[in-house]
């Protein structure tokens, strides 16, 4: 079914740590929706070389636009910083 050209795609939900935050079109990586909502996560490169914001994908699928990234990411870790959730997902930061 196409969509027409009012739909908009509805915002995805992150749950994390207890809290709900929409990532929408707007946000470019997951890293700078977390930043928008006020929701502390460590980083250094912003472009997935350092691994410094390894979080815990708890549920859902994410999506590494740019390619895969050069930063070890061990199994159920992602890096906020250069993904994009393309389901409703479930973190964990610690």
């Amino acid at each position: 079914m196409a969509m027409s050209n009012t739909d908009k795609p509805r915002p995805l939900t992150i749950s994390v740590n207890d809290q709900e935050v929409e990532f929408s079109a707007v946000h470019n990586t997951l890293l700078e929706c977390l930043e928008q909502e006020d929701v502390e996560v460590h980083y250094h490169c912003r472009d997935g070389f350092c691994g410094a914001c390894r979080i815990t994908l708890d549920k859902g699928e994410i999506l590494y636009p740019q390619g895969e990234p050069l930063a070890f990411v061990g199994k159920d870790e992602i890096l906020p910083c250069c993904c994009i959730p393309i389901t409703d997902i479930e973190i964990t930061i610690e």
